[in-house]
């Protein structure tokens, strides 16, 4: 992310911060947090990359994937308003470096507090501190559910999931795209389409699937099988 000069003033309305936490807390966020922005597509952190700070968004939505070796691309979640990043707030608490790439989906703006700031603050502020805890503990919740759902849902599963929870008519995605989101293969993506078209359920098109029997895809979804 790109961090404006220095000067440039922090919005009063700190993006993401419980309205419980304590006025000392609030106002020593607001004194040393930097304002931060990244167009979209934007990569914000790689393997190897030192962690900075705790990042809080205002606007805009990252996503975070484990890369192999052979670039290939695993989804692990997705950092909204309101949201941490895990990996963030581990690589603080072990002052160690991220695993994973983080990349702007879209524009993104929102403020990094500093590491040695928030190592303070997760001292010294108990209002600070379970605001952290919590909302590491909710995304290690959503990981293990992902984790999960790539160990014991079969490929046909997650792929009519992804496109069910976003019928509407069509979904504009790659199928490079489609398969780093389900956890798979491009080649694989492509073959089970071309199986769900041979059956009626969806078209594809250049860059899109058009959706055709959204109840057939959701029986699916459910562990069904292709019918």
């Amino acid at each position: 992310m790109e961090t404006p000069s220095q000067g440039r003033p922090v919005p009063d309305d700190l993006p993401g911060l419980p309205a419980t936490l304590d006025a000392a807390a609030r106002a020593r966020i607001a004194e040393a947090a930097l304002p931060l922005s990244a167009p979209a597509g934007a990569v914000l952190f790689r393997p190897g990359d030192p962690c900075r700070g705790f990042v809080l968004l205002r606007t805009g939505r990252v996503r975070v994937d484990l890369i192999a070796e052979d670039g290939h691309a695993l989804l692990l979640y997705r950092v909204v308003p309101g949201e941490p990043c895990a990996i963030t707030t581990s690589c603080l608490f072990s002052a160690d470096v991220y695993s994973a790439e983080g990349t702007a989906e879209t524009e993104c703006a929102g403020i990094l507090l500093p590491a040695p700031v928030f190592a303070r603050l997760v001292e010294e502020s108990a209002g600070f501190r379970t605001f952290v805890l919590a909302g590491f503990a909710r995304r290690l919740g959503a990981l293990m559910g992902r984790i999960e759902e790539l160990s014991f849902r079969s490929v046909d599963a997650r792929l009519a999931a992804y496109l069910a929870e976003r019928a509407c008519g069509t979904v504009a995605a790659t199928q490079q795209e489609i398969a780093t989101d389900i956890g798979t293969a491009r080649e694989v993506v492509s073959r089970r389409l071309a199986a769900f078209a041979k059956g009626g359920l969806v078209r594809t098109e250049r860059g899109a699937v058009v959706v055709l029997d959204l109840p057939r895809l959701t029986r699916i979804k459910d562990g069904d099988g292709l019918a």
